[in-house]
């Protein structure tokens, strides 16, 4: 489907891989030209080769840790212009708040909490100035369904998501659409990671971690294909009337009955 979205910029952090790995793939077969963030340079350059050979647009790197107020000036300085910013880098840890203390809890914040505010400060200005613009926050389903064993998380996410909503209420004043998506359960990298634990710890075994996707809407986690899709139907014109909503995708189960 062409979203005629050829020729324009945008910036994605945390794409190195998963979510946001995804997003970028997805912008840049729409030819839209790419700039890739994340912490590690060799990850980056990796994967933009690949979408070189894949695409015809153009495709930066830059390796910053977007937890940093002066990594995020040099992002912004160095990818100046782009008509749309993905945030996306940055997980925060799970744990109660007995269990998470408060260094891990800033650390967390400060890269996806303060590092997304921070961003978005920077390129809102940008894109005040030139009267367009698209921002997407990639924010989390933990915002929604508040679980006391993710507490970092629920706070950090609910937090972003009154943002994102305060901000994309008046942007449109100026010409520019802010919007959350909050996906559930993906498969990623980390999932993987986090599953292989909990398999360990409730079988003995962490190759039976793929086990824990039967109680998952579907029987299984979504895609990071099936949350890159949305992100480029949502900064093409044909969602040009969507600016300070939440776009939660997680096969219904934040709204899912619990056990009682």
């Amino acid at each position: 489907m062409d979203l005629k979205l050829s020729g324009r910029s945008a910036l994605v952090t945390g794409s190195s891989k998963g979510i946001g790995l995804a997003v970028a793939q997805w912008l840049a077969r729409e030819g839209v030209h790419v700039g890739l963030v994340a912490r590690s340079a060799e990850r980056l350059e990796q994967e933009a080769a690949a979408l070189r050979r894949a695409t015809k647009v153009t495709v930066r790197t830059l390796a910053a840790d977007l937890s940093d107020a002066a990594a995020r000036q040099r992002v912004a300085d160095a990818f100046p212009d782009v008509d749309i910013l993905v945030n996306n880098a940055g997980a925060i840890p799970g744990g109660t708040i007995e269990e998470i203390d408060e260094a891990a809890w800033r650390t967390g914040w400060e890269l996806k909490v303060f590092g997304y505010i921070g961003l978005t400060r920077l390129y809102l200005q940008k894109m005040k100035e030139r009267r367009r613009g698209v921002i997407i926050n990639i924010i989390g389903a933990g915002g929604e369904r508040l679980d006391y064993g993710y507490i970092a998380g629920a706070a950090g996410n609910a937090g972003l998501m009154g943002f994102t909503r305060a901000i994309g209420g008046t942007s449109p004043d100026f010409g520019v659409r802010v919007i959350g998506i909050n996906p559930g359960p993906v498969l990623t990298d980390r999932a993987e990671v986090l599953g292989r634990k909990r398999a360990a710890r409730l079988y003995g075994d962490e190759n039976r971690w793929r086990e824990g996707f039967a109680q998952m809407p579907f029987g299984r986690p979504a895609s990071p294909d099936e949350i890159a899709a949305m992100v480029v139907f949502l900064v093409s014109d044909l969602s040009g009337y969507t600016s300070g909503t939440i776009i939660t995708i997680d096969g219904g189960l934040t709204h899912r009955s619990r056990p009682l």
